[in-house]
Order: C-alpha cells, then structure tokens, then sequence
C-alpha cells in the first residue's frame, strides 16, 4: 500500500486534458480537505470549524464571509465551492495547480491573487514553499492553503478580539491583511537567513572546509526561491495598486502600497544576502587556492632542499674505480655532514627570505 502523502502529482498527469480540467498537481499536504467559515461585521462574529462547501454559502450582504480551505487535491470540493462562489474553471485549475507563479487576476466580480508561504526550518536548513490562492469577492474571500499554517493566523485573532479596523472594513482589506501576513513572514525567513549568513561568514574565516562550500550553495538556492516567490508578487501587487479595481476600495489601496514597499525592501535585502554570498564563495575558492599554493611551496622547498643533498649522493653513487675520498676513513661522515650543511644552510636562506 503506498502513500499518496509521499507520492505528488506532476504535471504529467494533465498532458492532453481540457483547459479547466480539475486534476491536482503538487505535492498532497494532508489526507482531507478541511473547510472553516468565518462570518463578522463590526458587531458580529461568527466561526465554525469543518463545514461542507454547502455551507459555505453567503447568508447576507452585511456580513463578511471569509472561507478557509485547507487541502487542495480533492478535485469535488474544489470543483463545488467553485460552483457555489461562481469561480471560472481556469481559476479552479490554478488553485489545484500547486506550483503557479505569484499572480493577481481580476475575473468579472472577483480578483484571484496567488501566493507563497515560505518556512525556513533551521534544523534541516531547508527552505520549504507552499501555494495560497485568494479569491476577493464583493462581500467574501476563499483562502486555500495546501496544509495548516500559523502564517494567516494573527488575521483571524485579530478578527475574534474585534480590535483595530479588520472587523470595520470590507472583504478587501481581509485580503490586504492575508497578504499583508504572508509578506510579513518573509522578514522572518530572511532574518533567519542572515543569521545563518553571519555564522557562516565566522566558519568562513576561522575553519573553512567543504561543508562550508555546500552550505553556501544551499543558501543561494534558498535566495533564489524567495526572489522567485517575491518578485512577481511584487508586480501583482503593484498592478492591483495602479489598476484601479473595482473590488479595491481607496483606502485599501493605500495599504496595500504600503506592502508593495514590504516586497521592494526583501527583494533589496535578498539582492544584498546573494552579493554576500558570492563573496563568500569568491572568498572560499580564493582560501582554497591559497591553501593549495601554501602546499606547493612547503613541497618545493622541500624538494629544493633536497636538491644539494641528491647531487652529492648521486656523485659518491657512481662506479668509478679510482675515487679518493672511498679510501678515507672519514669520507662516509663527512658525506654527511657536507649533506647537512647544505640543508641547514638551504633551511636558514628559506627562513631570511621569509619563505618559511
């Protein structure tokens, strides 16, 4: 019996279906999609737990309707909260589609936007992504998130306390406050990043050694997934900002600049963490060379030294009958001692020249 929990889609599967077709693509994050509804309004508030999408449905104009949905693999689920919010397949498809680029979509009476949480978790040193698509209507949202994650959670605290302005204003700002939270966690991700950054400069300066290497290119890497998951969004953002939509209140808009500033200042402090760590790995390659050029001149000196001493063997080693110094009686020590002298005298130039 295997487990489709290990098991992800691909892509493959979708090969030659219909555009709209609801087939999951990703990995399967838990074993039930699970759907939570949460109703308010200034002076009301209302949440349940582990609902049917039937239930889901908008009960009045006056009230909020925020939908949460974890779990995005059970195609009958999705496909009938699409049915009920009147959400286009293309839309459906990219929210079973676990691996689509940061976007926002304006589709009629909604706008999709989709986006990405990132954990960094320090034990295994691992960056781990996960799709969240919104969908913004006149009076409700819909969040799918692949799994639970405490990343949207402040949001819905803050509606349960009734504190500040989430419970004041409309659907949109509960979708700037979504978005809001997820770019937020990205100063977590980065800190923790440059944390490990900073340990891994010291590493660098005191003992540097292969895991060293390694653990530079897994960080790059990890920069390079925040950059993708960051830069697009900065553009989606950037376009609800400008464009005017109908959904966006103007006072919404206002804050939602105030995140698109959020994404410019991680995408600046990424572009600074992947310059430190191309100098750090310039810096890696240059210890090494010098390490390598360090051998090489222990060896040479060595081979240098031994030089003098291989030419007076070499002399005494030939088989000439008539050698003088074979007869004397001190001949062999003085061989020897000549061979010192050479090399002690080698050793001590070395040594004024500072090559040793």
């Amino acid at each position: 019996m295997t487990n489709d929990l290990a098991n992800p889609t691909t892509a493959a599967a979708k090969v030659g279906l219909p555009p709209g077709s609801l087939v999951h693509v990703g990995e399967k994050k838990v074993e039930e999609v699970k759907i939570a509804v949460i109703r308010y309004n200034e002076s009301f508030y209302e949440e349940q737990e582990e609902v049917s999408a039937e239930e889901c449905r908008l009960t009045s104009e006056s009230v909020t309707t925020w939908v949460r949905v974890w779990g995005v693999h059970d195609s009958q689920v999705i496909g009938q909260l699409g049915e009920i919010f009147g959400l286009h397949p293309l839309i459906l498809e990219d929210i079973m589609h676990t691996n689509q680029r940061p976007k926002a979509e304006e589709m009629g009476d909604y706008l999709f936007f989709v986006l990405r949480h990132l954990n960094y978790e320090e034990a295994s040193k691992e960056l781990f992504s996960e799709q969240v698509a919104l969908v913004l209507g006149q009076n409700y949202v819909l969040s799918f998130e692949e799994r639970p994650s405490s990343i949207l959670e402040p949001v819905q605290e803050r509606l349960r306390q009734g504190k500040g302005r989430l419970r004041r204003a409309g659907a949109d700002y509960l979708a700037y406050a979504l978005i809001d939270a997820a770019v937020d966690h990205y100063f977590v991700v980065l800190e923790k990043l440059g944390e490990r950054i900073e340990l891994l400069e010291e590493e660098l300066v005191t003992n540097p050694g292969r895991e060293t290497l390694h653990e530079i290119h897994h960080l790059k890497n990890a920069t390079l997934s925040l950059r993708r998951s960051v830069w697009p969004l900065r553009e989606a953002i950037s376009w609800v900002s400008r464009s005017g939509a109908s959904l966006i209140k103007e006072s919404t808009v206002v804050f939602l600049r105030d995140v698109y500033d959020h994404t410019i200042q991680v995408i600046d402090t990424i572009e600074t963490f992947r310059d430190m760590l191309s100098g750090m790995l310039d810096t890696y390659l240059s210890s090494l060379s010098h390490r390598m050029n360090e051998i090489m001149k222990v060896l040479t000196i060595i081979a240098t030294i031994f030089i003098p001493i291989t030419f007076i063997a070499g002399i005494y080693g030939m088989n000439f009958e008539y050698m003088p110094e074979l007869k004397w009686r001190w001949g062999y020590f003085a061989s020897l001692g000549l061979m010192a002298g050479c090399a002690l005298s080698m050793v001590f130039y070395f040594r004024r020249k500072r090559w040793l």
